[in-house]
């Protein structure tokens, strides 16, 4: 009779850090919003900040674009580009996707 083990898997919950120029992507942004409607910007904040919450689960799953993993905000089209470094996520920057790749290729690229 053979004998079965469970396995188990041990969930790796990581950290999450955002750097100086993400956080001032965020606020530019924020900004923006502000001034299309009141409120928005407060929205658009809380929206963002929840999507990178998630990161602390889902690190490392999202596609690499540029060198850095790509994860798409859920409500507004703005892109979240990290690098996982050990357990903790680095989020480089929180892009606009309405504009050149090019030019978000050339960001990313003097982001380091």
């Amino acid at each position: 009779m053979a004998i079965s083990k469970k396995r188990t898997q041990k969930a790796v919950r990581m950290r999450v850090k955002l750097l100086s120029i993400a956080l001032e992507d965020l606020y530019k942004a924020r900004l923006f919003y502000e001034r299309q409607g009141q409120g928005l910007g407060e929205y658009f904040f809380d929206s963002l900040f929840s999507d990178i919450d998630s990161l602390v689960l889902y690190a490392g799953i999202h596609h690499k674009i540029f060198g850095y993993h790509r994860m798409l905000a859920k409500r507004f089209p703005y892109a979240i580009y990290y690098q996982v470094e050990q357990e903790t996520a680095v989020v480089w920057r929180i892009l606009d996707l309405r504009q050149d790749p090019e030019k978000i290729r050339h960001t990313l690229d003097t982001s380091h």
